[in-house]
């Protein structure tokens, strides 16, 4: 694994949230990708967790919309969750915030 990132699965009510910590680009994208589609895989709503990301590239926004477009498929609902500066930023610049509900906090999941 990457020194780079890392990935936590816990639980809340009835969502499996899959934590992202570190940083998503080119060089970490493909392990987020395999630990996120697993996680997909098994479970039927999923919130990822970026409260402990701290950069995301253009490869790291291909791996959530992958993500998103794998859960619509499955019809398994798929949310963001605790992004917040530059992440938050990048987020609503590439528009991911109009394909993909996104929280402010774990808390606020439905």
């Amino acid at each position: 694994m990457s020194t780079e990132i890392d990935f936590k699965s816990t639980n809340h009510n009835d969502w499996k949230v899959f934590s992202i910590i570190g940083r998503l680009d080119t060089v970490t994208a493909p392990e987020a990708e395999k630990a996120g589609a697993a996680v997909l895989q098994e479970n039927d709503k999923i919130a990822l967790d970026m409260t402990a990301m701290n950069y995301i590239s253009s490869a790291g926004l291909r791996i959530l919309l992958r993500l998103a477009k794998q859960a619509k498929r499955s019809k398994k609902n798929f949310v963001l969750f605790g992004a917040s500066g530059m992440i938050k930023e990048v987020l609503e610049a590439s528009g991911m915030d109009m394909l993909v509900k996104i929280y402010e906090t774990q808390e606020d999941l439905p």
